[in-house]
């Protein structure tokens, strides 16, 4: 291969190394599997190095470690779990100490969770990217810090490569520690980072997964499909887990890979829907259209609140006030469409738990009659979902129209009054007395409320 790190040579020194490594402490590893090129690349350079070990010596366990966001292109995320699976198997059935394992984000961190039911604004570059840390870094930290808690410390493996971008190039050059192959984990205290394939070019781990053994893996999976899912796209895979300072904001783009989730707004244009309908998914269609709308509806003001959710508001330069999460009729209409999706697509977009979840959080943030989520499920998907027949609503109808009624008549927000009467409900059988006292003050002194008031008198100042 011309201009190229990679001889056959090389394979036999990764694999020195890697077994160097593994032998010189006890240290459990852990290998960040996202099922793309990079990270297959790790897993199957850690399967030939045990297999050339004697039984004897594969004295530590190896955990390969996947993380499903929850909403995840459907086709790569049946590839992941039809990996992870025989992953699992092999390495039980060849004896070489190494487990699979899938880890997901708390139903409460979940996409949906966060923006049908707390009406989170979804993520949109350049800064406001709550995505990864939420869906993937977290749940795959969480893994990590077990088992440093239960094992000591652990070494973690990561398929990043310089030759991914400059930018990576830099980071892994800034960790290196002279003459040592492992850095210290910059976040999770007794865990440590081995990139045991830094200097492959791309044609290097192409080259690695495919003139191997005519492209098999030593699990049995294909890698000739695993390229058909690539199509010449080459972006990078979302980050396993933070090995950066805070400081550095520069993690890949997601959306720009295969390997990625379909609701992606981080990106114009999603690139993984986009190859794979035009490669003949077509069945995918209805995920696109729901993505680009909900892209488009992203900063609707009639779907967007106009403070935080902490009640503060802000202004922007010309005055106009700054958009909030979603309104509750907002996360309604995402959670309609996205049922109506579900229903088109015919595979499950959003799960019970979440479903439950959200339904919980709504009737917290102000819905009185507390059937909101139950009768749109019902009507869009023509079936009772299993709690709705417990879902009774704190007032009827008829006393929820002469209340807003009331508030009309009197100039108060409803708002206001639908916060304190489930701050009321929320805390009747709370037996401290100041409790409910400190919540009303709470819901009374919202910036929300007395902004115009403070705005008026900061001109009356000047």
């Amino acid at each position: 291969m011309s201009n190229s790190f990679f001889t056959e040579n090389s394979i036999d020194d990764i694999l020195d190394e890697m077994e160097m490594v593994y032998l010189h402490d006890n240290k459990p590893w852990i290998i960040g599997y996202s099922g793309g090129k990079d990270s297959t690349a790790v897993c199957q350079l850690v399967f030939n190095m045990l297999l050339r070990l004697p039984e004897e010596k594969r004295t530590k366990p190896v955990h390969v470690v996947s993380s499903d966001t929850m909403v995840e292109n459907p086709i790569v995320i049946d590839y992941l779990k039809e990996m992870s699976l025989m992953i699992g198997t092999s390495g039980k059935d060849l004896n070489l100490n190494l487990y699979s394992h899938m880890v997901h984000p708390r139903i409460e961190d979940t996409f949906w969770a966060l923006v049908i039911g707390l009406g989170y604004p979804t993520p949109e570059p350049p800064g406001f990217r709550w995505c990864t840390d939420r869906l993937k870094i977290h749940p795959s930290n969480r893994f990590i810090r077990d088992k440093v808690e239960n094992e000591g410390e652990v070494l973690v493996l990561l398929g990043v490569r310089k030759a991914e971008s400059l930018a990576r190039a830099r980071r892994i050059e800034g960790r290196k520690i002279v003459g040592k192959l492992l850095n210290k984990h910059e976040v999770i205290e007794g865990a440590y980072v081995y990139n045991p394939i830094t200097e492959l070019t791309t044609e290097d781990v192409w080259s690695l997964l495919l003139n191997n053994n005519n492209g098999i893996s030593p699990w049995g999976s294909d890698n000739n499909f695993l390229l058909s899912l690539y199509k010449n796209e080459d972006g990078g895979e979302c980050p396993f887990t933070i090995t950066e300072t805070k400081k550095e904001k520069d993690t890949p783009t997601c959306g720009n890979t295969r390997f990625g989730c379909w609701v992606c707004t981080m990106v114009k244009e999603d690139r993984s829907l986009k190859g794979f309908i035009e490669s003949g998914e077509r069945w995918l269609l209805p995920l696109r259209e729901f993505r680009d709308w909900l892209l488009s509806e992203r900063n609707n003001p009639e779907l967007r609140d106009d403070k935080r959710r902490d009640g503060s508001v802000y202004e922007k330069g010309d005055g106009s006030r700054g958009f909030g999460p979603f309104t509750l009729e907002g996360r309604r209409v995402i959670l309609e469409k996205l049922l109506e999706t579900e229903k088109k697509i015919g595979i499950e977009l959003i799960t019970l738990d979440e479903l439950r979840k959200i339904d919980e959080i709504w009737d917290n943030e102000g819905d009185l009659s507390r059937r909101t989520l139950v009768e749109t499920y019902k009507r869009i998907k023509g079936d009772e979902l299993p709690w709705d027949k417990f879902k009774k609503p704190l007032y009827e109808d008829d006393v929820l129209d002469e209340l807003r009624r009331y508030c009309d008549k009197h100039q108060v927000q409803f708002e206001l009054i639908s916060k304190l009467i489930i701050s009321v409900n929320k805390n009747k059988f709370v037996t401290r007395k100041p409790v409910l006292k400190e919540a009303f003050e709470k819901i009374l002194n919202g910036n929300w409320l007395h902004h115009i008031n403070i705005k008026e008198g900061f001109k009356n100042d000047n």
